[in-house]
């Protein structure tokens, strides 16, 4: 049961008639970040016009190869081979979607990877629009640190129970939804619904695999000038830990070819709190690559400092929960 975080002497909700009618609140969890990387599980919570909760629903999904960063999902390929297939259960999917606005915590992420999976099924998801979180607690104005799920949980009273998991990650945003659509009827707020364009058709040439790059080799990304960055307010907490948290200040080093533009990761990870660095040293917290056995200078060094080495699709997923730093003295 979702408990209701209005107060009892709050006024009537007089519901904007333009509001939707119903929501499906989304959570997928995934093998890593890029084009071909595929959904291992998937859940939704369907809500009513004012975000009351009708019912719940949870799959896992088989990839059809590798789990990707485990120690963040928890879902191993021996627990994902007896998973259905996408196309499997890309009917009941559609069933909790159809008519209803899809709601998610970075809502693009997770409309494209669905959009994907029905397209690879030869199929089209039925969603016609999507409201991301994030989006919505701008037009509220909420005052978060951050915009990580578990900042708009904690405003609003919400106990994770188990992050990463595709059921409990759609619960906690359900629940965070229900009152920030309250507040955004009240005070006749409009919604940041956005149209989604299903796709008709998939190529099935995979890019590089994470991990491994194709022929073996490095594949340079196109030039263009260095672009200086702010300093980076947090003071380095040391390397990170194999199954740990990435917290603010920690020195990120990048080597070789991404899948996602290198520009919009290195974006995405000083958003985070986190210092990129151009150069590995004795204090660099992570290096990045998805070609560990190149012979690249930075991976030489990694591998005599001891530093951590990481590949794209884990260190997206990280990106996702990292650590604040400690208040500054």
């Amino acid at each position: 049961m979702l408990e209701d975080r209005t107060t009892a002497a709050s006024s009537p909700t007089r519901w904007p008639a333009a509001y939707p009618k119903g929501y499906a609140v989304v959570d997928v969890e995934t093998t890593g970040l890029a084009r071909d990387d595929r959904i291992i599980s998937a859940a939704v919570y369907r809500l009513d016009a004012h975000g009351e909760v009708e019912d719940h629903w949870y799959t896992l999904v088989n990839p059809e190869r590798d789990p990707g960063p485990v120690w963040i999902h928890g879902l191993t390929s021996e627990v994902l081979t007896e998973a259905p297939l996408f196309a499997d259960i890309a009917e009941e999917f559609a069933d909790r979607l159809a008519d209803r606005v899809l709601v998610a915590h970075n809502a693009v992420f997770d409309w494209q990877m669905i959009a994907r999976e029905y397209a690879r099924a030869k199929r089209e998801a039925p969603v016609r629009q999507r409201l991301c979180t994030i989006a919505l607690s701008k037009e509220l104005g909420l005052p978060l640190p951050n915009h990580k799920l578990e900042s708009l949980a904690a405003h609003f009273g919400v106990v994770q129970r188990q992050a990463h998991h595709a059921l409990d990650d759609a619960r906690v945003l359900a629940e965070a939804f229900r009152p920030s659509l309250r507040a955004a009827a009240q005070g006749d707020v409009r919604l940041p619904l956005l149209e989604c364009r299903p796709l008709t058709e998939w190529n099935d040439t995979p890019t590089p695999r994470i991990g491994r790059q194709a022929g073996g080799g490095y594949r340079p990304s196109s030039w263009r000038p260095a672009r200086r960055r702010p300093a980076c307010p947090y003071s380095n907490p040391g390397r990170w830990e194999v199954g740990g948290r990435l917290k603010q200040g920690m020195r990120v080093a990048f080597s070789g070819d991404t899948s996602v533009d290198r520009e919009l990761l290195e974006d995405r990870a000083t958003e985070a709190g986190l210092h990129v660095a151009t150069s590995l040293s004795r204090v660099t917290s992570l290096l990045v690559t998805n070609d560990p056995d190149s012979g690249t200078s930075k991976v030489v060094k990694a591998r005599q400092y001891g530093t951590p080495v990481i590949d794209e699709a884990a260190f997206g997923h990280l990106l996702r929960d990292v650590e604040p730093a400690p208040p500054q003295h």
